[in-house]
């Protein structure tokens, strides 16, 4: 079996559009969406539309959180929420009652079995909590008790923190999908995890995509998104908002 995990999308239509586009041409069996659908990009309507139209597993991300009901007071730095809050704001002006709905009835976690001997536990930050923060450079310990709970599951994969990764601790496994949307490793390019399994044997994979940047920046330079500075910085470069 071939998955494909996608996450923090971040309506991001461009980069979705060349990620679906790329796994379409790998003939997966299934796709993920761990998150992070519409919140903090030019297309939130039109993103959350494509992924609605999927044949999909879709989970709830921080982000869907927001968009259904906004930032609240200690989820981001104080100085950050106002502003966060306005672009809340501007993506819920352009979605609809279902488009919330839909959002918050996402369920926070998928399981699936890849083989007899297979099975993946997806999240979208953590197994518990959909903001806490676990860096990829994380000590082993810390990574099992915080994200490797389950102990019948030889794989997990994981997203939030725009970082991909693969790890390897006690021979199990955790993933990282990185974004398709805004990653923040540098590398202008989408981000995600195929995942192929074959009987007691399974192969990871990140996956980068190459879209088109300008084109993004355009549709932020062509709204009145009341942070584009901001994201068009974050889109050219790769890097968290916060450096």
């Amino acid at each position: 079996m071939r998955v494909a995990f996608i996450a923090d999308i971040h309506g991001n239509g461009v980069a979705l559009d060349a990620v679906l586009e790329d796994i379409e041409k790998r003939k997966v069996d299934r796709i993920a969406v761990l998150g992070d659908i519409a919140f903090r990009g030019p297309e939130p309507k039109r993103v959350q539309e494509r992924v609605r139209s999927l044949p999909a597993d879709v989970i709830k991300g921080n982000a869907d959180e927001w968009t259904a009901r906004g930032v609240r007071p200690g989820e981001v730095p104080e100085a950050a929420r106002a502003m966060m809050n306005r672009e809340r704001e501007w993506t819920a002006a352009r979605l609809d009652e279902e488009d919330f709905q839909y959002l918050r009835d996402l369920p926070e976690s998928l399981e699936l079995e890849l083989s007899e001997t297979i099975r993946v536990h997806a999240f979208h930050a953590t197994p518990e909590n959909l903001f806490d923060v676990v860096l990829p450079e994380t000590d082993d310990a810390a990574m099992k008790a915080r994200m490797m709970r389950r102990g019948d599951v030889r794989l997990f994969v994981c997203a939030h923190i725009h970082l991909p990764y693969v790890r390897f601790i006690e021979g199990r496994c955790i993933v990282n999908t990185g974004s398709v949307g805004l990653p923040f490793d540098g590398l202008p390019q989408a981000s995600y995890a195929l995942v192929e399994a074959d009987e007691d044997r399974f192969r990871v994979s990140i996956e980068r995509v190459p879209y088109d940047v300008e084109k993004v920046v355009k549709q932020f330079r062509n709204c009145d998104y009341p942070n584009r500075d901001l994201l068009i910085r974050v889109v050219r470069n790769a890097t968290s908002p916060g450096r």
